[in-house]
């Protein structure tokens, strides 16, 4: 950008510059620039006057090359025509409409080309992976029942869980609440210990993989699932996720855990892993076809739209619905068809003499051939009284467009990305 303002030959003076830096807010005080101020608050950023001043050149530089972009911007009486006609004429289109729904019962699929469907969106299809685990669980309640805890160790519990303890005046004294104390305490004993106990016995016997072995030391039975997925798991395992992460990192005949959940603690292991796979056709080809028939009638929408522009642009006759008289929308709202800032733009450039678009315009998930039905048009004398108006009007836009413009042309010549606050309006 700064090389093409060079070329430009923008140039800024070292009074400009001043100038600036002295009409800036931030280094003004009681109204008016404060030096003393301005060194400060740059000392504070760690930059010398001279850097700011050369990085504030480079910012007047490139707001000079803006203004002259937009400057070279002409508004031109065709240009002020077409908004007049945006702004007081009204227009009826007449279309003919598509959407996949219409024409869904329409598509006929070979087996050749559900085959080819299935082979080019597999992962639709794929099966779940899935598991079937043997699992026990040690529940610390059963612990707890053969222990006792101390005094310390209630005091202790309290201390270390003292926002567990917090009532409307305040934290309660341990008195108050020493049976909940009593009670949380053993509770985290047992489930300290019962882990402990668990992941010993698991160590000891884990290069075994036998479960069974696991289990008749801890006292326990082990417990079995069929195949589930981790969006369908078992129904025993519902809500355990960490036992479901688990399962589904373990390989066949590992052992894994010990894992504490609210229910208890886990050692499991897989019995049995179901790799994801997509079935033949043959197994499933009714989804195949449906899924196959919907983007098969996303194509056809499009392509029978795409017909009846044509015919439309070529003045054949069609069955076709009106939108009814309506005016220029910016936000794009069009009666009966929807929104589509790029469908009504298009509508307002239709002439009796060039009624149609010859490509249709998706809105929603229809696509439309539109051509004009009528256009009624302000009267031409009163154009010709607002016509300075509507150009004054119109010129924001226009050199907000040839910036524009200029960018796009940089960043095609350059091949590179421009830094877009370098060149935004400040």
């Amino acid at each position: 950008v700064m090389k093409e303002a060079k070329g430009m030959g923008i140039k800024v003076t070292k009074e400009e510059v001043t100038n600036s830096i002295a009409a800036m807010p931030t280094f003004q005080k009681d109204g008016a620039f404060s030096f003393e101020l301005y060194q400060q608050l740059l000392k504070s950023s760690h930059m010398t006057p001279k850097d700011f001043e050369e990085s504030q050149k480079g910012e007047l530089i490139l707001k000079k090359t803006r203004q002259s972009i937009k400057d070279k911007a002409v508004v031109t009486d065709a240009d002020a025509l077409a908004q007049f006609k945006k702004d007081n004429d009204k227009i009826d289109l007449e279309y003919v409409s598509y959407a996949p729904s219409d024409v869904i019962g329409e598509v006929k699929l070979t087996e050749a080309e559900l085959n080819e469907y299935l082979q080019k969106n597999q992962a639709e299809f794929k099966t779940p992976e899935k598991v079937a685990i043997s699992y026990i669980l040690l529940d610390p309640s059963l612990q707890a029942a053969k222990m006792t805890v101390t005094e310390d160790e209630i005091q202790t519990y309290y201390q270390k869980n003292i926002d567990k303890f917090q009532g409307k005046d305040g934290i309660q004294p341990l008195k108050d609440v020493k049976d909940k104390a009593k009670a949380d305490a053993l509770r985290q004993k047992a489930a300290k210990q019962s882990f402990e106990l668990a992941a010993d016995i698991l160590y000891k016997n884990i290069k075994s993989g036998d479960l069974n072995l696991v289990a008749g030391q801890l006292g326990l039975k082990v417990q079995e699932t069929p195949l589930f997925s981790v969006n369908d798991p078992a129904a025993a395992l519902a809500g355990e996720a960490v036992v479901l992460k688990k399962a589904f990192e373990l390989k066949p005949g590992e052992l894994g855990g010990p894992l504490e959940t609210p229910k208890g603690i886990y050692i499991i292991k897989v019995k049995e892993r179901q790799d994801s796979v997509v079935p033949p056709l043959t197994e499933i080809k009714a989804a195949v076809e449906q899924k196959a028939k919907v983007a098969k009638s996303l194509d056809l929408a499009k392509k029978k739209a795409d017909e009846a522009a044509k015919q439309l642009a070529a003045k054949t006759t069609l069955k076709t619905q009106a939108t009814g008289s309506f005016g220029f929308s910016a936000k794009g709202d069009l009666p009966v068809i929807g929104n589509s800032p790029e469908l009504m733009e298009a509508a307002f450039k239709l002439t009796p003499a060039a009624a149609a678009v010859d490509t249709p315009f998706k809105v929603g998930n229809r696509w439309y051939a539109v051509r004009l039905k009528q256009r009624t048009e302000a009267p031409k004398a009163d154009f010709d009284k607002t016509r300075e108006e509507l150009k004054k009007k119109i010129l924001p836009k226009k050199q907000d467009e040839a910036l524009e413009a200029w960018i796009k042309g940089l960043r095609a010549k350059a091949k590179i990305e421009i830094n877009p606050t370098l060149v935004a309006d400040k």
